[in-house]
């Protein structure tokens, strides 16, 4: 929808969304931009639709993105967030149209030692669980293929690392406002598995424009120097508990939302994770522009307009995004 708004051209390749309801359905998205339902595991169909769209910006967002489900689908994730970025590469490299790439991987891609600093760009990779790891070697691929492939060919490619992001339209399962929501909606108490896990909490719109502002520098003329990996997160204040997003949800949602600050569970997830974002601050001009009040407040506010059914969703998160876009 931004990228729409922006006057972009905009090819969607995706397998189907994978809930129900989700943000592509719920704001009619298949009418606004063309669409290709396919794998990025399966290179000539990627291939296919690369020499259709013929792009000049290629984003690649497409994963399996969660880390408890990657517990449980380690080599379907492996696959998809590994093999799935070699292929979008590979065919990215065969298009001759394509002039920039912004790869999109996690914050979770660093080697996390419980730092109580923030991880720079230059920290090395590494991951625990299935998902950090398939993202660490993303980020492998991605460096390797620039050098090898891209340094030469006038094609400038970089990585993004975005801390933990919320937003409305987001139904995925082990994710902590989504499950907030169903609580919520289903009038049960939420229950916290990392009620004191730290994160770098920021609303979706916040690394969204730094991806925008990356794409645009690499079609620039130095865009040799932005060819890199970027973190994109909150500022200090942004980094907070689980417990204390959690709680700030239920407030803005009202109407006797309980959350519950215990709940044990056996998988490992890391206890800290802070971003260093000196960086996009001081190379691409970029900062965050909603603290984390406005932030929960903006996410539950959307839900509360798709649940009450007061508003079209489209028209709504085109709104929001105006509104970000004057807050900036």
């Amino acid at each position: 929808m931004w990228l729409k708004r922006l006057g972009a051209d905009v090819t969607g390749y995706s397998l189907e969304p994978p809930t129900k309801p989700s943000l592509f359905e719920v704001c009619g998205l298949e009418k606004v931009v063309r669409t290709v339902k396919g794998n990025v595991t399966n290179l000539d169909d990627l291939s296919a639709a690369f020499a259709d769209a013929r792009p000049e910006i290629v984003f690649h967002l497409a994963a399996q993105s969660l880390v408890r489900p990657s517990y449980k689908k380690p080599v379907e994730t492996l696959n998809t967030n590994i093999l799935g970025t070699v292929n979008l590469l590979e065919a990215a490299r065969n298009t001759r149209s394509v002039r920039a790439v912004v790869v999109v991987t996690t914050d979770k891609c660093y080697e996390n030692k419980g730092w109580v600093y923030p991880y720079r760009e230059t920290e090395a990779l590494g991951g625990y669980d299935p998902y950090s790891a398939s993202k660490a070697c993303a980020e492998i691929v991605t460096a390797s293929y620039r050098s090898s492939f891209f340094s030469d060919a006038n094609v400038a490619v970089a990585s993004a690392r975005a801390g933990n992001v919320i937003g409305g339209g987001d139904w995925a399962e082990d994710r902590l406002l989504p499950d907030c929501i169903r609580a919520f909606t289903g009038k049960r108490q939420v229950e916290l598995r990392y009620p004191h896990a730290i994160r770098p909490w920021q609303h979706v719109l916040e690394p969204l424009r730094g991806y925008i502002l990356l794409a645009e520098k690499l079609l620039g003329s130095e865009a040799a120097a932005f060819s890199d990996s970027w973190n994109f997160g909150p500022d200090a204040a942004g980094d907070a508990t689980v417990g204390e997003i959690a709680q700030k949800a239920a407030d803005y949602w009202g109407g006797g939302a309980v959350v519950s600050q215990e709940k044990s569970d056996k998988l490992h997830e890391a206890g800290i994770l802070r971003l260093d974002i000196t960086k996009a601050r001081t190379n691409l001009d970029w900062r965050p522009s909603w603290p984390i009040d406005r932030a929960v407040k903006e996410t539950i506010s959307w839900y509360k307009a798709w649940y009450g059914k007061t508003d079209d969703m489209h028209r709504f998160s085109l709104k929001q995004i105006e509104s970000y876009e004057e807050s900036v």
